[in-house]
């Protein structure tokens, strides 16, 4: 079979292409993919921990503790014990990574509008629902506690 006719491998090679791009979107702010997800979720859901971040953004925790060390580093994401539990560390945006993510945004809206721009505005709508709702069977983690 013709791996275009495959619905998986078509969307495979559309997640690869926005991924380069969005990676080319961020290299400005001198964020990763990983580093970008990491600080979204600390946004979205302050407190987050890094597995659950991880499992949200479909990587190996050791990945998103790469990504969350080295915000940590720039002053970007801050680690807290929570309470009564040391060992699992919390994560928090600081206030230069709220503005850094909001700046990162923008580049990333402005890729995937492009990236978008062959289809309608309620075809944009139709695909995202679809899409959606196949991330939701194949990662209920990404879409569970954080609906960004």
């Amino acid at each position: 079979m013709n791996p275009d006719q495959r619905t998986g491998y078509v969307a495979w090679q559309i997640g690869q292409i926005l991924a380069s791009r969005i990676e080319r979107a961020l290299r400005p702010f001198q964020l990763t993919l990983a580093q970008n997800s990491a600080l979204i979720q600390a946004i979205l859901d302050p407190g987050v921990s890094s597995a659950t971040a991880a499992r949200r953004a479909a990587i190996t925790p050791q990945s998103m503790g790469t990504a969350v060390n080295g915000l940590v580093d720039r002053g970007l994401l801050e680690r807290r014990t929570a309470p009564g539990d040391r060992r699992t560390h919390r994560l928090h945006a600081t206030e230069a990574g709220r503005r850094l993510a909001v700046e990162a945004g923008q580049a990333v809206d402005a890729t995937h509008t492009e990236a978008l721009r062959a289809l309608t505005p309620a075809e944009q709508e139709q695909a995202h629902s679809l899409l959606l709702k196949l991330l939701a069977s194949l990662n209920p983690s990404a879409v569970d506690d954080v609906t960004p």
